[in-house]
């Protein structure tokens, strides 16, 4: 008889999972409100239930007998994760904490509390006090507890600052905003797997976004060309910060900045894969490690120590009026070998503000990094 893993979350994003759920014999089943939830027609059974209705979930998860529990890139989803998985013995992390990992403003504070370098910040349920004037501009406003560059908006002056204010409270669930001085450098995220609070670095990735005033990503690339001291600053760093957000088991995607200085900066974690196809298949394609069945096993409690078996680029650029000319690249995919997977997901371009507007992608892996992509 099959075990049975519950997936919290049924979007596109939770695909992967699914198809690597399926590949290794288990029973999926998904939860999350059936407009827009792909993953429905490729898991075993699918509850349209909202994915923040933890009792809801926990209950069907009991009569279901599962046997783990687990999601991937969905910050919001990792908060039933850990309520369910807690409730019934299973693997997850310590959900009095989960709001450490979910909520950027508290997730702030304990990187304060615990020396983890971090920007300076201020919460606000849309009212501006005094206090902002001691900040440096630019700020930086972003939802407390959204992802996908919602609601994210660089401010330069502080007249500008009460509707970016209101633009990230309606993004926001809990209506709420963080406010953070902005730190100019080089974007990076690293990828990583726990178990049993030992954390595993598997890749540290760089990222190109389409700047102020949004930061939308527009490339990801594998391995970063950070040179290897500052890649062990930045693993330090990283491994410390996640032990102070209480983070034991599964995937975590942490985002950095460096300074033209060399002045490291923890923008935030989440206690899952990075999206954008970083987890799910760039560093399987960059490494060799299967991050997905990593994922799956701490989950089911039978994880195995990462083996980085290959040394390679990968990639993904993302589609939108910004980089229209990735078009005709991706519309003949075929022609490129270095080419792993593309997709046309819009017909329509849009010049765009968050992830959700962006109309396409191609994913790239190469043996040496002078044959990586050149668009």
């Amino acid at each position: 008889m099959s075990k049975k893993l519950a997936i919290i979350g049924a979007s596109y994003l939770q695909i992967p999972l699914v198809q690597k759920a399926k590949e290794m014999g288990l029973e999926s089943i998904c939860f999350a409100w059936e407009e827009g939830a792909v993953c429905k027609d490729v898991c075993d059974k699918f509850y349209p239930i909202s994915i923040v209705d933890k009792e809801a979930i926990l209950k069907i998860c009991q009569a279901e007998k599962i046997d783990a529990i687990t999601t991937i890139a969905s910050d919001v989803a990792v908060l039933t994760v850990n309520y369910v998985a807690e409730q019934m013995g299973l693997i997850g992390n310590p959900d009095k904490y989960s709001q450490l990992a979910t909520n950027k403003y508290l997730m702030r504070q304990c990187f304060m509390e615990h020396g983890v370098p971090s920007p300076k910040f201020c919460l606000t349920d849309g009212i501006i006090h005094e206090s902002i004037t001691s900040f440096h501009f630019p700020v930086i406003v972003k939802p407390t507890d959204r992802s996908g560059s919602r609601g994210v908006e660089k401010v330069e002056k502080l007249e500008e600052l009460p509707q970016a204010v209101s633009r990230a409270i309606k993004e926001s669930f809990r209506k709420e905003a963080i406010i953070e001085e902005f730190v100019d450098g080089r974007e990076i995220s690293v990828e990583s797997i726990s178990f049993r609070g030992k954390h595993y670095v598997l890749q540290i990735t760089d990222k190109v976004t389409t700047g102020a005033p949004f930061f939308v990503e527009l490339e990801h690339h594998q391995p970063s060309s950070l040179p290897e001291n500052i890649k062990n600053q930045v693993k330090e760093i990283v491994l410390n910060a996640l032990d102070a957000l209480h983070i034991l088991y599964g995937a975590s995607h942490a985002e950095l900045k460096i300074t033209k200085d060399g002045d490291i900066r923890v923008i935030e974690i989440g206690a899952r894969m990075g999206g954008d196809f970083i987890g799910s298949d760039l560093v399987k394609l960059s490494t060799g490690y299967d991050f997905l069945k990593g994922v799956i096993n701490v989950a089911l409690g039978k994880f195995e120590e990462p083996k980085l078996t290959e040394h390679k680029f990968s990639g993904v650029y993302f589609l939108c009026e910004e980089t229209k000319e990735l078009l005709p690249i991706i519309q003949n995919a075929d022609k490129h070998p270095e080419i792993v997977r593309a997709e046309i997901t819009d017909n329509e371009l849009r010049h765009i503000e968050q992830s959700a507007d962006r109309s396409g992608y191609f994913i790239y892996q190469v043996d040496r990094l002078e044959e990586a992509f050149n668009k």
